[in-house]
């Protein structure tokens, strides 16, 4: 056991979130995102996280990293297809909550890309976290950035 680090984060977490250097990124997905063939395809580390909940890692995660200043949105969530336009996506707010406890530039910091634009971005990640997050469109891709 390790002080001062959030139980949730598994030593395979924490070894990754420790390799990853200035602008390696981190995408959390949830339970229907195709994390294992997104991981696959970019050669990305994949991790399972089941039985937790986006919300709680990406909290965890930010106690431990600093997100990039040097990009305008170090954090990125998948936006919602057409066909989706009306769907309430309440998980966002909770995300934008979440990184204005740890970055000064608050729900600024967070932005959206088109579906298929994330699944290009989060091939490109450094590793790719599968949860069990029930809620839709409830992904994040988390940019590091440095102590």
């Amino acid at each position: 056991m390790l002080k001062n680090i959030p139980p949730i984060l598994s030593p395979e977490l924490l070894k990754v979130l420790c390799e990853m250097g200035h602008s390696d990124r981190i995408c959390i997905g949830d339970g229907n995102f195709p994390g294992a063939a997104m991981a696959k395809a970019g050669g990305a580390i994949f991790l399972r996280a089941d039985g937790h909940g986006v919300p709680e890692l990406l909290d965890a995660i930010l106690q431990v990293i600093p997100l990039d200043t040097y990009v305008e949105k170090p954090a990125i969530l998948m936006e919602k297809m057409d066909r989706d336009k009306d769907l309430n996506i309440p998980v966002w707010e909770t995300y934008k909550d979440i990184v204005s406890k740890y970055d000064s530039r608050g729900a600024e910091a967070v932005g959206n890309i088109d579906r298929f634009d994330f699944y290009d971005e989060a091939k490109k990640c450094y590793c790719i976290i599968q949860t069990g997050e029930t809620q839709i469109y409830a992904n994040i891709i988390l940019q590091k950035g440095v102590i």
